[in-house]
């Protein structure tokens, strides 16, 4: 599961962090450090670019086909092509990596549209019963778990472009770019936290999950599974995560003292998981 994340980075390192060859991106993100399902994100894809597309950027001759590597801004909720509204996003903030490339939901864009959502760490909570755990501590603890050396995450996404049908064609409004995270099984001390945590793609694997060409869904099952190469850290943090209303580098600064299980873990991610509790307004726990 991932419900809530970290994303602070300024847009230009991730131009330049990811290789970015078309920045699609209009009006640059603020940092935001309470991530929560329907707010917009940064992602980054590789698609093919129709001449016209690329008309002028360079000589005549080089105006073919080509795919290309950008970033743009998306919604978190994945809506479907198929859905006939965009409040479906809501419940698809969440892919399982086990069933992704059968769900209806899911199926065509794990074929030919993966994208990689950058973020700085996330949160997960653990469950403190009030009858046998620690009575000054609360009953959902939150963690926020991140690289040990302070590098990106590169969480593996799903995209897609759901057309209003209620709006002219030639409307730039009625095309809405949609995102969804792939969770995968957690284990070691990120399993102790949460058994579900998000899919992370190692910077050499980017190229490979991003490549559109790459259409089947055997090619995918070892990036699947979960990574033991990438080495994740974990502390508890403050409750004010639990509500979208707070923001600010204070939410993941550890607590004075840390609480249940914490500390090093080596990880990357994959999963799918309805998120409406999760919604941008009102408190998580």
């Amino acid at each position: 599961m991932c419900g809530r994340f970290a994303s602070a980075r300024k847009r230009q390192e991730l131009l330049a962090e990811f290789d970015v060859q078309r920045d699609q991106v209009a009006d640059e993100l603020r940092p935001d450090y309470n991530v929560a399902p329907t707010k917009p994100v940064y992602a980054v894809l590789t698609r093919s670019h129709s001449p016209e597309e690329r008309a002028g950027a360079e000589p005549a001759e080089d105006r073919g086909p080509r795919a290309e590597r950008e970033l743009r801004v998306v919604r978190w909720g994945l809506v479907p092509f198929w859905a006939k509204d965009a409040s479906i996003g809501s419940r698809m903030i969440n892919a399982r990596a086990e069933t992704v490339a059968e769900k209806p939901a899911f199926r065509r864009a794990f074929a030919k549209q993966r994208c990689l959502l950058p973020a700085d760490g996330y949160y997960e909570w653990v469950t403190n019963d009030p009858k046998t755990g620690d009575p000054d501590r609360p009953r959902k603890q939150p963690y926020y778990i991140y690289r040990e050396d302070g590098g990106v995450l590169a969480f593996a996404g799903l995209y897609e472009r759901w057309h209003d049908k209620s709006r002219p064609d030639d409307d730039p409004a009625a095309t809405l770019w949609t995102a969804t995270i792939i969770t995968t099984r957690a284990e070691d001390e990120v399993g102790r936290i949460h058994d579900r945590m998000p899919m992370v793609i190692d910077p050499g694997r980017w190229a490979e999950w991003l490549d559109p060409e790459a259409t089947s869904p055997e090619a995918f099952r070892e990036l699947l599974a979960p990574a033991a190469s990438m080495h994740l850290t974990s502390h508890a943090v403050s409750t004010d995560v639990n509500s979208v209303r707070h923001n600010g580098p204070g939410l993941i600064e550890p607590l004075p003292a840390a609480a249940g299980p914490a500390g090093a873990a080596s990880r990357g991610g994959t999963g799918e998981h309805g998120g409406a509790s999760h919604g941008t307004h009102g408190t998580l726990f």
